[in-house]
């Protein structure tokens, strides 16, 4: 895993703020460096991973969704 720049958090930020057209999608540095974490309205909703490999860089965004925040679970 790959460590982030500023600007590369910037950037992320922009674009998944456009791609799910939510201006309140912040991201923020973890303190391990090799990750970042996705808030919308100040509650944490996943992490997006960074891997360099042969040149090229992608960028891995993992969202948990639990059973009981479904629409339809009893929890609901």
């Amino acid at each position: 895993m790959a460590n982030f720049t500023p600007q590369e958090i910037t950037r992320l930020q922009a674009y998944m703020q456009t791609t799910f057209n939510n201006p309140n999608i912040y991201l923020k540095p973890r303190k391990s460096g090799d990750s970042v974490e996705v808030d919308i309205n100040g509650e944490f909703i996943g992490t997006i991973y960074k891997d360099e490999e042969d040149g090229e860089t992608s960028y891995d965004f993992n969202m948990a969704i639990l059973d009981i925040d479904l629409p339809g679970s009893k929890a609901a």
